[in-house]
């Protein structure tokens, strides 16, 4: 039975709005993944690391058959097709995918954790995810924040 899970996806470097589609294409093309909805995508300050350009940031709403560590492997593939490098902790990068949710399961595992642990403390992720999610997403971390901040740069894909 296919699980719907939220992804984050963001880039600020190179053609970010590029490096959006093309990782969205591959999610596509992905047996086992279904993209069923995208946000809105928002331009936004960095949250934390060095001083780096703006990020372009969204979340896409998918279904897969996938086991999260399956669907975890999947998105590094793509962040590593795509040229992403984990050098500085919270630095630029090509293209971030994130897991924010995996149906309604909890994950603590090493490299996993799910729901994705800042994912209330981020605008950026919460914005538009309230966009795919019509009443208010709780997570046993609280219920996300009512505040906006950020301006969309694109209509709902």
């Amino acid at each position: 039975m296919a699980i719907r899970c939220y992804i984050g996806i963001g880039s600020n470097l190179g053609d970010r709005q590029k490096n959006m589609d093309i990782a969205i294409q591959r999610l596509r093309e992905t047996d086992a993944i279904e993209v069923n909805k995208a946000s809105s995508i928002y331009e936004t300050e960095p949250a934390g690391g060095p001083e780096q350009p703006r990020y372009l940031n969204g979340v896409l709403e998918i279904e897969t058959d996938l086991a999260a560590i399956e669907l975890l492997s999947v998105l590094q593939d793509i962040e590593n097709q795509l040229g992403r490098e984990r050098i500085v902790k919270n630095g630029p990068r090509t293209i971030d995918l994130d897991i924010l949710t995996y149906g309604d399961h909890e994950i603590n595992e090493p490299g996993l954790k799910v729901p994705h642990p800042r994912m209330t403390e981020r605008e950026f992720v919460q914005r538009p995810l309230r966009e795919l999610i019509k009443d208010k997403p709780r997570t046993s971390r609280g219920v996300y924040s009512e505040q906006g901040r950020g301006s969309p740069v694109r209509g709902k894909g």
